[in-house]
């Protein structure tokens, strides 16, 4: 009788017991997990998550490459353009060419047609037909005028000639001498074609080019076109 009244006490006691805890617990004041005045911690992944910002197309500075310096090409020289002669004969051209060949110059050759002084033509103009020269030359003759010539060809036929000088002052002499003679003489240049021989140079104007010293001096130079 007893241990039964000691087993019900046990189970009584064993039913209250589990009341207190389940029932008395939250009653009791919990402690702070921090001390006061620290905030309190916490885990990263308790962290709220904000939406993400939608991100900003900025324009973006993009430095571009500063451009090549253009390269200053050299400055072409300066050329001089020289024509040498006129030379005599198409030898000494040739001979000419030779001496001056060498480089930076640039040559051509050329052959051009001139009027060339043969003299000095001392006449009587024709006086009409071959009959009128004929009487002519005889007063020449008869006023003692020799060295004469009655034309019977050329671009004055039947014109009387009295002398070809070379020297100009010569000519004159013979007309005076015949026109104290009493007759109207006349002087006319003679001149022929004949051909002349050059040489153009192409040559960089501070080369000091001498083309005297290889040549020599009996020709002459001007400037001319560049070719």
């Amino acid at each position: 009788m007893f241990l039964r009244l000691l087993f019900v006490l046990l189970i009584a006691l064993n039913i209250a017991v589990g009341a207190w805890l389940a029932l008395g617990q939250n009653d009791t004041p919990r402690r702070a997990a921090t001390d006061p005045g620290v905030a309190k911690l916490h885990l990263l992944s308790e962290q709220p998550v904000a939406p993400a910002a939608p991100a900003s197309r900025a324009p973006v500075a993009v430095a571009s490459a500063p451009a090549p310096a253009a390269s200053t090409p050299p400055a072409a020289p300066e050329m001089r353009c020289l024509a040498i002669g006129p030379f005599d004969t198409p030898q000494d051209l040739r001979n000419a060419r030779t001496a001056l060949t060498g480089p930076g110059v640039r040559m051509r050759s050329r052959q051009e047609q001139t009027n060339e002084t043969r003299g000095w033509w001392v006449y009587l103009p024709a006086p009409g037909g071959r009959v009128q020269a004929l009487a002519l030359a005889r007063r020449l003759e008869a006023a003692h005028v020799g060295d004469y010539f009655v034309m019977s060809s050329g671009d004055q036929p039947n014109a009387i000639s009295l002398g070809l000088f070379k020297d100009p002052a010569n000519a004159r002499k013979r007309r005076d001498e015949v026109a104290a003679a009493g007759f109207a003489a006349q002087i006319q240049e003679r001149t022929e074609q004949v051909p002349e021989y050059w040489l153009d140079l192409v040559v960089a104007d501070g080369a000091r080019f001498d083309w005297r010293s290889r040549i020599g001096t009996r020709v002459g130079s001007h400037s001319t076109l560049c070719f």
